[in-house]
């Protein structure tokens, strides 16, 4: 298939071939526990969005105007896409549970014009309406009956008010070149930045699940929002290559190989945090029959790699990427050692880096950084901070902010973010493998392995803490017992967090922050004499 200039020109052109094809499914969980989907066809989804794109103009929302998605994985998130494509709008996804001062902040940051949002997501929206500078219009997805304001926000009802056809709609033809969305980051160490890409950036790469092992006959799953990148990938690939794309309304870890098999999916794509959580969930003598072939993660760690394997029958392909699309490193399945985060791809250079921008030995922990062999890295938009953007360029080579190292062959493997390592009496501690050992542990719901300062540690040194989630009639002193012989001293957490949920993005990567500020609330810093491991 030819290069489109938006996604909007790659559905018309998929409409011309394969209208009636079916390529995108939503799975929700119904209230007795079955699952509920919501299909569409290229057809169906070019004419929804051409219908959505009317109402938005007529709504006035310009070209080069902002308007924010506040939803789940939903077939109208789809459809807003396109239709963002069509009038020259860029869309924002924000996650639909941000509330008070976040929610604000980031709405008034980006001017959003209006928001499509869930009727879930209609509360939070209230309890900040008089606060939002920009923002007072809200389409809403969902099924609820609502009334048409609500407190000071004027509602339209998505299944209701768009018009019966596209006969008003005048589409323009973006430059490629201007945004076609802005996706924030976590914000995880203060207000989060919101990352710009081009309509060129993302349809140059809207096929780089096929290089990862996708192939013909492959229906792909993911259980990520479309507020992330990597699903916003997954996505891509389904609708360039003509293949069925699944997508979970909301993450589940316990129902994630039922979906899979009720639709024969082949692949899907993994992140860090879900990886332990997916193999805490209790083993079944079934667990390998399912239709999956192939899972694409990013942060697998090694003690699991194989584990993966063999417990669900499947191969894993590694793949290290960025919101900002700043580098790619890629571990084909069998191809490399278990735990890399693989080599980049060709045409790219990747290295590690000293604090001096020089290249560190193999074995040396530096900055991952990354350039294309012939030219300096393309530059980094955050929006409305020049600061972050030029900061990320530094000498040609896009600076990731993650701690690494490369081995004697050329092969990269993560360690932690910039200023996110654990050093312990000297030490660092490899947090993912601690995780890795209390997530094979039966009393272990989930769990998230961070370090937190405290008046006890000497400079530069953090305190080990696991925050944990038991099961059910689970005791934490059973589970320091099931520990004793399974770490080392040093890996040995200082303090339990025991917690009813561990605070996460929409993407299931735990808020270490919170978590800090739990320990405060929860007066775990304050009195660790209470919460230490003896």
């Amino acid at each position: 298939m030819a290069k489109f200039r938006t996604i909007a020109d790659l559905i018309d052109a998929q409409c011309v071939e394969r209208a009636d094809f079916e390529v995108l499914t939503v799975v929700d969980i119904g209230p007795d526990g079955e699952l509920v989907d919501v299909r569409r066809s290229f057809g169906q989804l070019r004419a929804n969005a051409r219908r959505l794109a009317a109402w938005l103009q007529a709504a006035d929302v310009a070209p080069g105007d902002r308007f924010a998605l506040m939803l789940h994985n939903h077939v109208e998130l789809v459809e807003a896409m396109i239709a963002a494509a069509l009038i020259g709008a860029t869309f924002v996804p924000i996650d639909p549970r941000s509330i008070g001062d976040k929610l604000v902040y980031m709405l008034d940051f980006v001017e959003a014009k209006l928001v499509i949002a869930g009727d879930y997501a209609l509360g939070a929206l209230a309890e900040v309406a008089s606060r939002l500078v920009h923002t007072q219009r809200v389409l809403v997805v969902g099924e609820r009956r609502l009334s048409d304001r609500v407190s000071g926000l004027t509602l339209h009802h998505y299944d209701r008010d768009l018009p019966a056809t596209d006969a008003d709609l005048t589409s323009v033809e973006p430059d490629p070149a201007i945004p076609m969305f802005m996706m924030f980051t976590s914000g995880t160490t203060g207000h989060p930045k919101a990352v710009v890409r081009s309509h060129a950036t993302h349809m140059a790469g809207i096929k780089g699940l096929r290089a990862l092992g996708v192939q013909a006959g492959d229906k792909l799953y993911t259980g990520l929002p479309l507020s992330h990148i990597n699903a916003q990938s997954t996505l891509g690939a389904g609708l360039s290559l003509a293949l069925p794309v699944v997508l979970s309304r909301k993450f589940t870890k316990s129902r994630l190989w039922d979906i899979c098999r009720a639709h024969g999916c082949t692949v899907f794509t993994l992140l860090g945090g879900m990886i332990p959580e997916i193999y805490s969930v209790p083993e079944r003598p079934d667990d390998a029959d399912n239709p999956v072939r192939l899972i694409i993660t990013s942060g697998m760690p090694a003690a699991l790699w194989n584990e993966y394997r063999r417990r669900f029958g499947v191969e894993i392909t590694e793949v290290y990427g960025s919101t900002e699309a700043g580098g790619v490193l890629i571990n084909l399945k069998g191809a490399g050692p278990v735990g890399s985060l693989g080599k980049p791809p060709r045409g790219t250079l990747a290295a590690v880096l000293d604090p001096s921008g020089e290249p560190c030995p193999p074995g040396e922990l530096g900055e991952l950084c990354f350039r294309p062999e012939s030219t300096e890295a393309t530059p980094v938009t955050y929006f409305r901070n020049a600061a972050a953007s030029q900061e990320k360029i530094r000498s040609g080579w896009f600076r990731s902010g993650d701690i690494a190292h490369m081995d004697a062959e050329g092969w990269f493997y993560f360690h932690h973010r910039v200023g996110g390592g654990v050093r312990r009496n000297g030490d660092f501690v490899n947090t993912a493998l601690v995780e890795t050992v209390l997530a094979r542990c039966s009393l272990v719901e989930d769990v998230f392995v961070y370090g937190a300062t405290t008046p006890s540690n000497v400079a530069g040194e953090k305190t080990l803490v696991a925050a944990v989630v038991l099961r059910s009639g689970a005791a934490l002193a059973d589970l320091r017992v099931w520990c004793a012989d399974k770490l080392q001293k040093n890996e040995t957490p200082e303090i339990w967090q025991i917690l009813p949920a561990i605070p996460k993005t929409i993407s299931e990567k735990p808020v270490e922050r919170d978590c800090i500020a739990l320990l405060h609330e929860h007066g775990l810093i304050a009195s660790p004499a209470l919460s230490r491991t003896p």
